[in-house]
C-alpha cells in the first residue's frame, strides 16, 4: 500500500500510449489524481466493477480479480467482434487482470496479501460469502487496517431481503422508477441499459473516496455497505416527502412532466424528434413568443410550472404544431437565438457526431492490443491539474497474473504450486 496519490500505477499503459494516451482529457498530467492509490476489484455486472472503473480512469492502479475458470460474465454480454466481448473494453478499461479462486486456501491467502498492500476492495458477493471464504472485514482488517472494503450489494448487508439475488432491474422497479415512468394509459417502463448499476457505481466511487478522506484522518479504514436500491431512490427526488406530507403519488405522465409545460418531445418536418424544456418560467414565455403564441403568457395559470402543467394539451399543441411545420435544423437554430432550450432526440449514431460532444472530448480512441482502435465513452469529467486518462481498454482474462503475484513477492515456484492447486 502506498500512501502516496502522486506515483503512477504500474501496467501495460506505456506499451499502449501511457496515462496521457488519446483518452487523455486536456493533454499530458505530470501526475494523476489518484495515482499511488490501489483497489482490488473483485466484483461483477455492473455496479461494482463500474465504481472501480471510475478510480481506475483517474489513476488508481485497479485489479481486476476474476475466478480462473469463471472470467467475468460481462466479458460475454452484448456484441462481440472476433469473439472479443465489446461491452468488457470498456468496463475493464485500466484494469490489471489477475485470475485467483477465493474459495482455495491459496486464494484466500494471496488476496489477504494483497489486501495487506491495497487501498480499496471493491467486491459485490451476496452476504456472508466473504466471510464464509475466511475473507470477512475482521480477515480483512487484520491484514491492513487502512483498508476500505466497499460491499455493493442489491439490498444491503441487513434486513429482510439482504440475501435474494438482486439486479439494477430489480432496484428500478422497487425503488418505484418504473412506476412513474411510461405513459398514462400504459404499464411501468424499465429502462433499456443498466440505469441502476449506473449510478449505484458512482455513488460508490463517491462513497471511496469519501472513506479514503475519512482515513486521512484517522489512520483507519471501513466497511462501505451500497444497497443499489438506495441511490435510485435518492435520484428520485421529492417524492418521499411529496408522499409524507401531501399523501402525493406521483403517476405517470409519459414525456410530459407535472411540474411544467410544454415539456415533451415534438416532430419537426423532416421527420426528426426534439425535445423541449421549460422548467424556468422566463424560458417558458420564450417559447411562446417564438411559436406565435403570446397570448397564454398573460393568461394566470401560465405563471407557475404546475399551472402551465395543467394546460399541456393546448401548450403541446401549439408548440408541435410550429415545430411540425419546420425542418429541424431550423427549430434549434431559432430556439437558439430565442435563448429557448431544446435539444436533438439523438441514437448512437448521432451522438457520435454531435459536435457538442466533439468538443469535450466525451467520446474519444483507444488503442487496443485486440482490437486496433476504438471509440468508447471518455472519463468522466475534467480535472484541470490532474486529468483522468484511458491508458488500455479491457484486457485479456488473467493476462496480468505472473506479473501481479511477482510484484506481490511470490516465487516461480509459489505461483506454479497455486496454478496446480487451482487457485490460479
Amino acid at each position: 500500500m502506498n500512501d502516496s496519490l502522486t506515483d503512477e500505477p504500474p501496467g501495460p499503459g506505456a506499451a499502449l500510449g501511457g496515462p496521457a494516451a488519446d483518452g487523455a482529457r486536456g493533454g499530458a498530467a505530470p501526475l494523476s489524481a489518484l495515482g499511488g492509490l490501489r483497489v482490488l476489484d473483485l466484483a461483477t455486472l455492473f455496479a461494482g466493477p463500474l465504481a472501480a472503473t471510475v478510480l481506475g480512469d483517474f489513476g488508481a492502479d485497479v485489479i481486476k480479480i476474476e475466478h480462473p475458470r469463471k472470467p467475468d460474465p460481462s466479458r460475454g454480454h452484448g456484441p462481440a467482434k472476433d469473439g472479443v466481448g465489446l461491452w468488457w473494453k470498456l468496463l475493464g478499461r485500466n484494469k490489471r487482470n489477475l485470475t485467483l479462486d477465493l474459495s482455495t486456501p491459496g486464494g484466500r491467502d494471496v488476496l489477504l496479501r494483497l489486501a495487506a498492500e491495497s487501498d480499496v476492495i471493491v467486491e459485490n458477493f451476496r452476504p456472508g460469502t466473504l466471510e464464509k471464504w475466511d475473507l470477512g472485514w475482521d480477515r480483512l482488517s487484520a491484514a491492513n487496517p487502512r483498508l476500505v472494503l466497499a460491499r455493493v450489494t442489491g439490498f444491503g448487508q441487513f434486513g429482510p431481503y439482504a440475501r435474494r439475488p438482486g439486479f439494477g432491474t430489480l432496484a428500478e422497479a422497487m425503488s418505484g422508477f418504473a412506476a412513474i415512468t411510461g405513459e398514462a394509459d400504459g404499464p411501468p417502463t424499465l429502462p433499456p441499459f443498466g440505469l441502476a448499476d449506473s449510478i449505484a457505481a458512482l455513488s460508490t466511487a463517491y462513497a471511496v473516496m469519501a472513506a479514503l478522506r475519512s482515513r486521512d484522518r484517522t489512520g483507519r479504514g471501513q466497511v462501505i455497505d451500497m444497497a443499489i436500491i438506495e441511490p435510485m431512490l435518492t435520484v428520485l427526488g421529492p417524492q418521499p416527502i411529496w408522499y409524507d406530507q401531501l399523501g402525493h403519488v406521483q403517476p405517470r405522465t409519459g414525456n410530459r412532466s407535472a411540474n411544467n409545460a410544454p415539456r415533451n418531445t415534438y416532430r419537426s418536418a423532416d421527420g426528426r424528434w426534439l425535445a423541449v424544456s421549460t422548467s424556468a418560467q422566463s424560458v417558458a414565455e420564450r417559447v411562446m413568443r417564438l411559436v406565435g403564441h403570446p397570448e397564454y403568457i398573460t393568461e394566470p395559470w401560465f405563471a407557475t410550472g404546475a399551472g402551465r402543467a395543467q394546460h399541456a394539451d393546448e401548450l403541446d399543441e401549439a408548440v408541435g404544431g410550429w415545430i411540425a411545420r419546420h425542418g429541424a435544423d431550423e427549430v434549434v437554430a431559432a430556439f437558439e437565438r430565442a435563448e429557448a432550450a431544446i435539444a436533438p432526440v439523438n441514437d448512437i449514431r448521432d451522438v457520435m457526431e454531435d459536435e457538442q460532444y466533439r468538443a469535450l472530448g466525451s467520446i474519444t480512441e483507444v488503442e487496443d492490443e485486440e482490437l486496433g482502435r476504438i471509440r468508447m465513452q471518455n472519463v468522466l469529467f475534467r480535472l484541470s491539474e490532474t486529468p483522468g486518462a484511458i491508458r488500455w481498454a479491457g484486457r485479456p482474462h488473467g493476462c496480468d497474473t505472473q506479473d501481479v503475484l511477482t510484484e506481490l513477492g511470490l516465487t516461480e515456484r509459489e505461483i506454479s504450486e497455486l496454478r496446480d492447486g487451482g487457485a490460479l
